[in-house]
């Protein structure tokens, strides 16, 4: 019998062909299974070599392992969980929005016509720890996008992460693809609505780097906070490939993601979870913004 609270793996017939499908549904490529792994561990590779780069700038002189620890113990990198600390989080996050509103005519050609406000989600629903999230605008722009964020445990939300997420979730990301999308008069309705895991996600995961280049995170915590973000996502191409195609237990696939990121234990036995009854679909993310990074080099080459 399997250890207390642990899952165990039973055989599935056809198993490999059926992960093998669940691969192209979510990345829309023809990938295999250990494309995506070795994709994900030179990724992880890449990042912890960007995010020594930060540890040094900031002057910290121990191992990224304390780095880490350093971050996510240090008070001043987490907002009172009280209704002051929430309000500042809320404040924030729109400062930063409203910062990038004004700089996308400078990178876009077309903008969404819908406004976009930021919201602590309803008590009825919100959840301790649980993701930010967008909500999207009505065709017609009449009814803004909604960026919500979970509030109820202030500890879940550190302000190192605070403006990737609003870049992701807001401004350039989800509500600028989506609004624009559904704002569309030239293609079938369907088509303005349909959504694909790989490229609003990848799209997200994309525009919290684009952010960057348009002048985004000045402070550097805030600089580790969007590499953080981008490990989790390279990080999960090898969990969710180690589990469905490699045999790992969930034991190595929890081990494998605690020596990478600076999440809480329980964080991390909850998105190893997630990747077992959803196979293929952690993998969306980071090779959609691959993808979308690709295209754009052929364009710039193209346009050179």
């Amino acid at each position: 019998m399997p250890p207390p609270n642990q899952l165990e793996w039973l055989p599935c017939p056809n198993g490999n062909a059926f992960y093998n499908q669940m691969l192209r549904n979510w990345t829309t490529t023809d990938l295999t299974a250990d494309d995506i792994h070795q994709i994900g561990l030179d990724e992880v590779a890449r990042l912890h070599a960007e995010t020594e780069a930060i540890k040094d700038r900031v002057g910290f002189s121990g191992d990224l392992s304390e780095f880490f620890a350093s971050v996510a113990s240090d008070e001043r990198f987490f907002y009172g969980n009280d209704d002051d600390g929430r309000q500042r989080y809320l404040d924030e996050s729109t400062e930063y929005i409203e910062n990038m509103k004004a700089l996308l005519p400078q990178y876009f050609g077309i903008l969404p016509k819908a406004d976009l406000v930021v919201k602590r989600v309803e008590a009825f629903r919100e959840q301790d720890g649980a993701a930010a999230h967008y909500f999207a605008s009505s065709p017609d722009g009449s009814v803004p996008g909604t960026y919500y964020v979970h509030l109820s445990d202030m500890s879940a939300n550190p302000v190192t992460e605070l403006e990737a997420v609003a870049y992701h979730e807001g401004l350039p990301g989800h509500h600028m693809q989506i609004a624009i999308a559904r704002e569309l008069k030239s293609v079938p309705a369907f088509r303005s609505q349909a959504s694909f895991g790989a490229y609003s996600e990848g799209w997200g995961l994309y525009t919290e780097l684009l952010a960057k280049e348009m002048g985004g995170y000045q402070d550097p915590y805030s600089d580790f906070g969007r590499l953080v973000s981008e490990m989790w996502r390279a990080v999960r191409l090898v969990v969710d490939t180690g589990i469905h195609a490699m045999g790992w237990s969930e034991q190595q696939a929890i081990d494998y993601f605690a020596s990478n990121v600076s999440t809480p234990l329980p964080s991390i036995v909850s998105e190893v979870r997630r990747y077992t009854v959803l196979p293929g679909q952690a993998t969306s993310y980071k090779i959609g913004m691959l993808k979308i990074q690709e295209l754009r080099a052929h364009a710039e080459e193209a346009l050179a």
